[in-house]
């Protein structure tokens, strides 16, 4: 079992997969070095990206996100605002590790992209050496960005133990693997699915911290849906993508149409900022990876940011859709380099629907429901991101994942029927689809629109 705030972390732009994992693995790797007491000893850096992070890796952030994690920054702590200046300084041919150690250092000699190298373990691989005088070898590590900010070392996913698989399950007062016995637990203790998730949250930290975490996350998400509406001007990147939200908020606000309207406006609106905001390199909190970081927050926004009621709906809607979430996590994987969209978007789709549908006073079974159908029609989406960069189709597959994410909790409360489709049978539904998914549809910029668009 994992925690919500290890499910949802705040992040930066543009990937949870190969920006903010990067970072911490680079990060680990250097301070594994000065707990062995060896950084001083350190005399030169090389890293490898492998796979999908060397495909795709400089549309993604990549090598500037290993940069700053060996500088020693955290993906939740750093300004995205001074990563320029940052940057800057370690273009200079020397960098310090972890903020102390310094070392000769330049990006374009010291991170390779090894586009050959396509890992057996996991599609986003990097391996890392530290050098000592005369080249003395004196560390050799790969590690691999598993999606969603997660990571894990060779060991784990090579050989996993039971503290790699499931570190809390034996203190978890209802533990499940599958949504099938999520749902016998909330039947037998009379639980719905936020208060089963927020009771097994208390073993990891007391009940007021686990609040205290979600209205941090919360707060982030807001945050950066109003940022997402202020800024002007293009994407970085090449394609010159011009930022739309703000316009379409100034013109929701000054002529605001017929209700319908207004709502698929404001639910585009809302997700185009936060997406547009993590495509900047934003603040962007991972719900459940930053590719799908606008769905969520937009669903939240319009429905759960109003009224006496509003932060307890806020909350009420997380636990659920973490609850949703972990499956996913746990039975498949929401990588997209792992599934394709369909383990991003598709899932934040479904986490979404399922957070709705129990705002709206949804049983568990109608909960259940709603993610199934947000993830049903969801099956098959390609990762092919034009030029490598989480813009095209990225920004809009978000919009379009919140207004379907509301459909589908709709249709789910409208129901009072058996499903014929389990949300157990679509999650492994999605699982063998991406594994039959050829790879150039699966975050390498290979295949589908990636090579279909001229990019500029």
């Amino acid at each position: 079992m994992l925690s919500i705030l290890q499910l949802f972390r705040i992040g930066l732009g543009p990937s949870s997969s190969h920006t903010v994992g990067p970072m911490r693995i680079a990060r680990r790797f250097v301070a594994s070095l000065a707990e062995a007491r060896k950084l001083g000893d350190v005399s030169r850096i090389g890293i490898a990206l492998q796979g999908s992070l060397a495909l795709t890796g400089v549309g993604h952030g990549s090598v500037d996100a290993c940069v700053l994690g060996l500088m020693g920054w955290e993906p939740e702590a750093i300004d995205p605002d001074a990563v320029p200046a940052l940057l800057a300084q370690a273009g200079k041919g020397s960098i310090r590790l972890m903020g102390q150690h310094p070392v000769a250092f330049s990006p374009a000699r010291d991170i390779a992209l090894a586009c050959d190298i396509i890992p057996e373990l996991h599609p986003n691989g990097m391996r890392l050496k530290a050098f000592g005088q005369r080249e003395a070898l004196l560390a050799d590590e790969t590690w691999y960005s598993t999606g969603g900010g997660f990571i894990a070392s060779a060991r784990q996913l090579a050989t996993p133990s039971a503290d790699d698989l499931v570190p809390s399950l034996v203190r978890a007062p209802y533990p499940y693997a599958s949504g099938a016995e999520l749902l016998s637990l909330c039947g037998s203790h009379d639980l719905d699915i936020a208060a089963l998730v927020l009771a097994n949250e208390g073993s990891w930290r007391p009940e007021a911290e686990t609040l205290a975490g979600i209205d941090r996350l919360l707060d982030a998400m807001f945050a950066c849906i109003e940022r997402g509406l202020a800024q002007e001007g293009c994407l970085p990147g090449g394609l010159r993508v011009r930022r739309r939200a703000p316009e379409m908020w100034r013109k929701l606000t000054a002529n605001p149409t017929n209700e319908t309207e207004v709502l698929l406006d404001r639910l585009n609106l809302f997700a185009m900022a936060v997406n547009e905001e993590n495509a900047a390199g934003g603040r962007v909190v991972t719900a459940p990876t930053n590719g799908a970081a606008g769905i969520i927050p937009a669903v939240l926004r319009q429905y759960c940011h109003e009224g006496p009621q509003a932060r307890e709906q806020a909350r009420r809607f997380l636990l659920t859709a973490s609850g949703i979430g972990l499956l996913y996590k746990q039975r498949a994987s929401i990588s997209g380099a792992e599934m394709g969209c369909q383990g991003e978007v598709g899932v934040a789709c479904s986490m979404a629907a399922a957070g709705l549908a129990a705002v709206w006073g949804g049983t568990p079974q109608q909960v259940a429901a709603a993610a199934e159908i947000g993830m049903e029609h969801n099956l098959g989406l390609t990762c092919d991101p034009v030029g490598g960069l989480v813009q095209i189709p990225c920004i809009e597959r978000n919009a379009i994942g919140a207004v379907k994410a509301v459909n589908a909790a709709r249709l789910a409360l409208h129901s009072h029927e058996m499903p014929k489709v389990s949300l157990d049978q679509v999650i492994e539904t999605m699982r063998q689809t991406g594994i039959d998914m050829s790879a150039k549809y699966k975050e390498t910029s290979l295949g589908g629109l990636a090579v279909n668009v001229a990019a500029c």
